[in-house]
């Protein structure tokens, strides 16, 4: 694997170049990755499925704009973990080369456009909030059901077009350029301009939330400072707390999981990467699975609603297998009292 020349091979653009980029090179590593590709990924569909099924199947969820954010987050965390669990482990468990270079960037741009939606998903999830804590009054007018709409149709609209550049000709092969040491056929100006895509919303999520607990804050001291009544005073606390401790480990589970990724993608554009460094990258790669995976859980299962309303499926899907039981039961009893006669 040492003696692939990453730039001078991948400058040819062949497809038996692919196999310098598998960076695998022993069993461990890739029952390593196939297991933790796994594991989160299955997390990730079921989880999500069952955001998407929660919302969807009440009235009064569905229609707000808060919750179609919510349900795009949910669906672009669905798609991210089936394209990327099946090219990533077909490419680096299972050495899989009998494709086109087309094929390949299709793959590729199809884990770009969901891991791009993801996280545009989770910026106007952000800007949703923004407006609610900095315009209160004025949330309903400047965030109705059809302005929500539209901008998912944006969101899904641009990340697909700017993931689908290489397969369109902004690649090595066509413009003959410097390819990416990370990614067959990738050319690095386009991997510069993803990254730096990618950087404006995290810094544009970041920002908002940043003012959001900023605001939170501000109810704080106001209310301290005023003296509210004490039980208004000491249910407010409680929502800023919570609400400061929701956005705080949003934050870090964002930071932590996209940082290794993107910190390697930009050094890789100034500099020769090891073979080390690319088999870290291939592990930190399943850090975004993770994020995905971990989204539901602090955007949509700590909503009120959303719990009430896993409550509630819960409760009936108990009825009727407490039901199902007492049927099968009493079948059972009839059946011997028949032999008996």
């Amino acid at each position: 694997m040492d003696s692939c020349k990453i730039h001078e091979n991948a400058s040819k653009c062949s497809v038996n170049t692919m196999e310098c980029f598998m960076v695998l090179s022993t069993q461990t590593q890739k029952i390593s990755i196939a297991t933790l590709c796994g594991l989160f990924g299955t997390l990730c569909i079921s989880e999500n499925s069952l955001v998407l099924y929660l919302i969807f199947s009440s009235p009064r969820t569905r229609r707000k704009p808060s919750y179609l954010f919510i349900s795009s987050l949910a669906l672009a965390d669905i798609l991210a973990s089936i394209i990327f669990v099946c090219s990533f482990v077909n490419f680096h468990v299972f050495n899989e080369t009998n494709f086109s270079k087309e094929m390949f960037l299709l793959q590729l741009g199809g884990v770009n456009t969901s891991f791009s939606a993801s996280l545009s998903s989770l910026l106007l999830t952000a800007l949703d909030r923004y407006i609610a804590i900095s315009r209160p009054s004025k949330y309903k007018l400047l965030m109705t059901r059809k302005r929500a709409w539209i901008a998912l149709g944006v969101l899904w609209v641009t990340c697909a077009t700017i993931a689908s550049l290489p397969l369109l000709g902004w690649n090595c092969c066509t413009l003959d350029l410097t390819c990416s040491e990370l990614f067959p056929f990738v050319d690095d100006n386009y991997l510069s301009s993803w990254i730096c895509f990618i950087m404006v919303l995290l810094g544009c999520i970041i920002y908002a939330y940043a003012h959001v607990l900023w605001r939170a804050h501000q109810h704080v001291a106001y209310m301290e400072k005023h003296q509210v009544q004490a039980g208004k005073q000491n249910t407010r606390m409680r929502m800023d707390v919570m609400l400061a401790k929701t956005l705080v480990m949003v934050l870090t589970v964002l930071v932590l999981c996209w940082s290794p990724v993107l910190v390697l993608m930009i050094y890789s554009i100034f500099a020769r990467l090891s073979n080390h460094l690319r088999k870290v990258f291939a592990f930190c790669s399943t850090l975004c699975l993770l994020n995905s995976m971990v989204n539901p859980i602090i955007y949509a299962l700590r909503s009120k609603e959303l719990y009430s309303s896993l409550r509630m499926v819960l409760s009936r899907f108990r009825r009727q297998l407490k039901a199902s039981e007492e049927s099968q039961e009493a079948e059972s009893t009839h059946k011997s009292s028949v032999i008996e006669t």
